[in-house]
């Protein structure tokens, strides 16, 4: 199957297009192809990968009887584009939480209601912001798999060496952050030397929105709110604590240069002040800076209230599956409570022999996550990192992700541009996220129809 798809040619991508595949859908039943083969269930998106994907690929295959084509690779829009113009559809795709919808709008994805009910998935295991992700007028079109909460990562040296108390790092209180910022950067001739507070531009933008009490979309998925004055406002904000380094041009180009998965990272090597961060960096510094000195913080909004904006992935069966029963078993199998927890002390075990520490891992299953904390996680000795993996669980309760919309992808395009234009000094945030406003809805409008 892999092999075919790698043959696909780019003109029969660029004919390719999701109007044609919704009528293709809704006037023909599936043909026979290379994923045509009854006692195979095709896998598209995931591939082979560490020892947390494997040992619940294993699980799974075995739950489905042990006949599995799962290629190595990752979800291309533009190759499952072909599959389905051509009728040649995998049974089960990982992709993206965020496009689930914006393919079931077009017909590519079957819901899911006959999957949960005839299987029995409890969807109340899964955390409920990850399922209104991607939910589209009513109906489920996926089972969501990782989260990735945000906390902010504190380097406590460098604040000790500003003159600065972790609490000045809040992003309550954006006036005091702004001016610890400023006290901790350094630069050297016209270079940075040191970042203070990194806010993670473009992709943060929505955390930042989120902090200012707004939201860039609305509930429904149907209407972008890129440019009201809360939006303009953080963006402004954010962009002011890279501008305070000489723009973005000098920032970028430090941060370019740090070893960030090594042993000489940012942190390491007192780089940087703070700044949010994904769950992961925290088992990337433990391994590999374990003396590293930091501290956990929650992202706050400006009332104090702690926020996660979290995202993932997500798997969905094709309209045109072969197997859509087996497509569910692999589903409810790989987002499990039992593999879950299964692959964690796997993982668990192999850090061990490693000396090296475990710190987790943030899933959308909750049930899941809480029996890892609870029967597999070992405190490791460094009240650092066991206080920064305790928040993460704690955390998951503040979630919330960008509701699922007919033109998800393109909606983050938009977003994501003008965050790029305003860095680059191209546009000021009122003026990049007026036009954002008019693409990102045009985007919507059009999807809807």
């Amino acid at each position: 199957m892999h092999v075919r798809w790698k043959r696909l040619s780019l003109v029969a991508v660029a004919a390719c297009c999701l109007a044609v595949v919704a009528t293709s859908f809704a006037s023909a039943a599936p043909t026979s192809g290379a994923f045509a083969t009854a006692t195979q269930l095709e896998v598209y998106g995931f591939g082979p990968g560490d020892e947390i994907a494997n040992t619940r690929a294993d699980l799974a295959t075995a739950a489905v009887g042990g006949n599995v084509d799962n290629p190595r690779g990752g979800f291309n829009d533009q190759q499952f584009l072909a599959s389905l113009a051509s009728g040649d559809v995998p049974d089960v795709v990982y992709l993206d939480r965020a496009k689930v919808a914006e393919y079931a709008a077009k017909g590519a994805f079957q819901p899911l209601t006959q999957c949960v009910t005839g299987q029995k998935i409890d969807l109340k295991q899964y955390q409920a912001s990850t399922l209104k992700e991607i939910t589209y007028k009513g109906k489920l079109y996926g089972i969501p798999e990782f989260t990735n909460p945000r906390t902010v990562i504190v380097d406590n040296h460098v604040v000790a060496d500003a003159g600065l108390k972790v609490s000045d790092l809040s992003t309550k209180n954006w006036g005091r952050l702004a001016f610890a910022n400023r006290k901790m950067l350094q630069t050297s001739g016209g270079k940075v030397t040191r970042i203070g507070f990194d806010p993670k531009l473009p992709e943060f933008f929505p955390l930042w929105v989120k902090a200012n009490g707004a939201d860039i979309l609305s509930k429904n998925g149907l209407k972008a709110q890129l440019n009201t004055k809360k939006a303009v406002a953080a963006l402004t904000f954010a962009y002011s604590l890279i501008r305070a380094h000489g723009g973005w041009g000098p920032f970028k180009s430090f941060r370019d240069t740090w070893d960030f998965f090594g042993a000489g990272n940012q942190v390491a090597k007192d780089q940087i002040g703070a700044w949010p961060m994904e769950s992961f960096y925290y088992s990337t510094l433990a391994q590999n800076s374990p003396n590293v000195s930091i501290t956990a913080m929650p992202f706050l909004n400006r009332k104090g209230g702690a926020i996660d904006y979290i995202s993932g992935n997500a798997w969905a069966i094709p309209k045109g599956a072969k197997n859509p029963d087996l497509a569910c078993t692999w589903m409810k199998t790989m987002t499990s409570t039992a593999a879950w927890v299964k692959a964690a002390k796997v993982r668990f075990d192999a850090q061990k022999l490693k000396n090296r520490p475990f710190t987790g891992i943030y899933t959308a299953n909750v049930v899941a996550d809480r029996k890892v904390y609870e029967d597999v996680y070992q405190k490791m000795g460094n009240p650092q990192f066991d206080n920064a993996v305790s928040l993460l669980v704690n955390q998951r309760k503040y979630g919330f992700t960008i509701p699922a919309s007919p033109a998800g992808a393109e909606f983050q395009q938009a977003w994501m541009d003008a965050v790029n234009r305003v860095l680059a000094g191209s546009q000021t945030p009122k003026q990049a996220l007026d036009q954002a406003q008019k693409e990102a809805q045009t985007a919507i409008d059009k999807a809807a129809k």
